[in-house]
């Protein structure tokens, strides 16, 4: 009789442990996201209060506004409009959305691709993170671009007078590509989850 024992289950050899550890390579590229992040919250709130101080009358925070959104007027523009106002309230909106497809991309990927943070008792976890895989952040994804994308052609119309009619129709055909590309991963997915289902 063999005094063998057989090896534990779960043990990686070494060159396993070295290539999955390769995962937390990861780690800097979602600390500078974060930090990306941060630059996008300064950014929002040094036009929140351009918006703010303009509505209080102030000629410096209106000008920083204005040419912050483009936006060319056929007389000067003294004071705030609704347009202005519009386009800088779709420009926040824009980097709300922005962020939040930022934390989809940091949480979701560091919990899918790098480690658990076993947020699974926390009063707090966003209630996405419960059935988070790589096809599921895919579709969240592109969700979110679509969106974004959505801003961004709503802002371009608004300010149509100060585009190019050639910027309005590739603007309006990347938003459509995008559309596309979502249906596309999301029914992909879809028959994946069935086929899976089925096996």
């Amino acid at each position: 009789m063999s005094n063998q024992q057989p090896a534990p289950q779960g043990k990686l050899s070494p060159l396993s442990s070295f290539i999955f550890a390769s995962r937390w390579l990861q780690l800097p590229l979602y600390l500078g996201l974060i930090a990306a992040q941060a630059v996008y919250v300064f950014h929002f709130w040094v036009e929140l209060v351009h918006l703010l101080e303009a509505a209080f009358g102030s000629q410096t925070a209106l000008q920083a506004l204005v040419n912050s959104i483009g936006y060319k007027a056929d007389a000067p523009i003294t004071s705030l409009n609704e347009t202005v106002i519009m386009l800088v309230v779709l420009a926040l909106i824009d980097v709300v959305m922005i962020s939040n497809l930022l934390i989809m991309v940091i949480v979701g990927g560091y919990e899918t691709f790098v480690s658990r943070l076993n947020l699974e008792d926390h009063p707090d976890q966003p209630e996405w993170l419960d059935h988070v895989n790589a096809s599921v952040l895919k579709v969240k994804l592109g969700t979110a671009i679509i969106g974004i994308s959505s801003i961004h052609l709503l802002k371009t119309f608004i300010n149509a007078a100060n585009y190019d009619e050639k910027v309005l129709m590739w603007q309006t055909i990347i938003h459509m590509a995008f559309l596309l590309s979502a249906i596309a991963i999301a029914y992909a997915d879809r028959l994946m989850s069935h086929h899976e289902k089925a096996h």
